[in-house]
């Protein structure tokens, strides 16, 4: 995922951002998801972390680039909601940037409303909000 952010966005990672570790996107305030191809290959994965008591974000959403366009994504997306609905939490946020105008289609078809700048995300151009 890292590799193909770097891409489209350079000097990802490289900037202060978000944090997205693995602890924060672990029990007992999130959790990590991933989708596995029938040969038990990893081909989507993304994680929640928590926010506030009420208030989960979205994070690290990718689906590997063979697989794209096949609704992984939207499933991936209903998984992480239901992860989060399952912590507790009462709403979702996320986050996304100017060259991935079809996360953001994803994320407005999926019910997320726009919202101000929540995180100081310099890669992002677009923040979502997300009523479970």
């Amino acid at each position: 995922m890292v590799d193909d952010v770097r891409a489209v966005y350079d000097g990802f990672g490289h900037r202060a951002g978000p944090s997205a570790s693995p602890a924060e996107m672990s029990p007992p305030g999130g959790a990590f998801l991933a989708l596995y191809d029938e040969d038990g290959e990893a081909i989507a994965g993304g994680g929640i972390k928590r926010l506030d008591a009420r208030t989960a974000e979205i994070k690290r959403m990718y689906v590997v680039p063979e697989r794209r366009g096949q609704g992984l994504a939207r499933a991936l997306l209903l998984a992480l909601e239901d992860a989060a609905r399952g912590l507790g939490y009462e709403r979702v946020r996320l986050d996304t940037g100017p060259k991935q105008p079809y996360a953001r289609a994803l994320y407005l078809s999926a019910g997320y409303s726009e919202l101000p700048d929540y995180n100081g995300n310099p890669y992002a151009s677009f923040w979502g909000e997300k009523t479970l």
